[in-house]
């Protein structure tokens, strides 16, 4: 189930850094991002200095919803890798558990097919944390610890706190 909200906590953040930290070194890549199909910049390792981030994050899921809506055309579920190859710099986009998306920034100092091969084994290991996450939101949402804290705040609550 895709709608679950997902919480991340701390450890499961250190997980994501871990892998997208090996993935810059064994990838020789210049820098990742994990961002949400909501344009959430989620994690990044790599040199990362120089790059608005916050542009990227949203740029990247409207490039996957516009080529996912591509993908329905022509009868596909999904375009889950894309490329872009630049003159100095190369972008590889994939989705990560259905729900996020990896980016690879890499230039010469590297190759596609390195970075694919190094991917698709991150890829596995974050579909596995994110799985986990995901089971544990649906599991806290199933016994309501995913309700929100301000479900039992009334109105006369709000009132009552701006009266003078």
């Amino acid at each position: 189930m895709l709608d679950t909200q997902l919480v991340m906590y701390e450890e499961d953040h250190k997980q994501i850094l871990a892998v997208i930290g090996r993935l810059v070194r064994d990838a020789n890549a210049k820098c990742i991002f994990i961002v949400d199909k909501n344009g959430q910049l989620i994690a990044e390792a790599g040199e990362v200095r120089g790059i608005d981030t916050t542009s990227l994050a949203s740029l990247t899921a409207g490039s996957i919803a516009a080529t996912g809506g591509l993908a329905k055309i022509i009868g596909e579920e999904d375009f889950p890798v894309h490329f872009h190859q630049g003159a100095r710099d190369n972008l590889h986009v994939t989705l990560v558990a259905k729900r996020m998306i990896l980016v690879v920034i890499f230039d010469d100092r590297s190759s596609l097919g390195l970075v694919r091969l190094r991917v698709k084994k991150a890829g596995a290991e974050m579909g596995k944390i994110f799985e986990m996450i995901q089971k544990k939101a649906e599991a806290e949402q199933a016994t309501g610890g995913g309700q929100s804290p301000f479900n039992e705040i009334t109105d006369d609550d709000i009132d009552n706190l701006f009266a003078d």
